[in-house]
């Protein structure tokens, strides 16, 4: 049995996990932001978002990450196509905006204002496009 199909599998398991996380997320903080802290929708999304990020979040970006590069380890010669770097690319930015998240979920949490429901309506849409990206560098191998 090949290990590589393996870690591919179980890869692509956690890049689902993740896309569905960094899907939902902003979701919640904007259920949040239409409330006010102490109110059952406030603490509700808080804690639902919370445990979001402890449970599927975080534990998925870290494996993602970690299956990701043992794939590269089994397979050093992906690292040598230009499709690669490009996903590589894709990926860091995913990586990136799910730290912005989180970081904007603090913010809602805080109450401190600087978070519009506009501004994660928009974000929102950005972790699915850079997915199509990833797939199309993935299965398209366009360079």
């Amino acid at each position: 049995m090949d290990i590589y199909l393996w870690v591919k599998s179980a890869h692509l398991i956690f890049v689902v996990a993740l896309m569905a996380g960094l899907l939902i997320y902003p979701r919640y903080k904007i259920h949040q932001l239409s409330s006010r802290p102490g109110e059952p929708l406030f603490e509700t999304m808080k804690d639902a978002s919370a445990r979001l990020k402890r449970i599927i979040l975080n534990p998925s970006l870290g494996l993602v990450w970690v299956l990701g590069i043992w794939m590269l380890y089994l397979n050093p010669d992906l690292l040598t196509q230009g499709w690669m770097h490009a996903k590589l690319l894709l990926v860091l930015g995913i990586s990136g905006l799910q730290g912005y998240f989180i970081t904007l979920g603090k913010r809602v949490d805080a109450v401190t204002g600087t978070v519009q429901a506009k501004t994660l309506r928009m974000l929102n849409e950005v972790p699915f496009i850079m997915m199509i990206g990833v797939v199309i560098m993935v299965i398209v191998r366009p360079f």
